[in-house]
């Protein structure tokens, strides 16, 4: 017996997320990316000399507190309803 309800109409791709939650999701791993930057450096060319630069507030405080941030603006854009 034939099935006459083989016509298969070619579907719409869907994607998982919104537009706009992939320009947060991309907003969040800028964040993430400057929190990185902001930790980077502070090293000594010279082993014997200690440098103070890596207890600086940028490394210690600012650049962490970036990166939380950031995981929390992708975590939310993760989240984040569509319409």
């Amino acid at each position: 017996m034939k099935d006459n309800n083989n016509t298969e109409q070619p579907q719409k791709q869907e994607f998982l997320f919104d537009g706009i939650n992939y320009k947060i999701l991309l907003i969040g791993i800028g964040v993430i990316a400057l929190g990185f930057i902001l930790m980077s450096g502070g090293g000594s060319d010279n082993p014997n000399v200690f440098n103070e630069d890596v207890f600086s507030f940028r490394r210690i405080r600012l650049a962490p507190t970036t990166v939380l941030i950031g995981f929390g603006i992708t975590i939310y854009s993760i989240f984040k309803k569509s319409k």
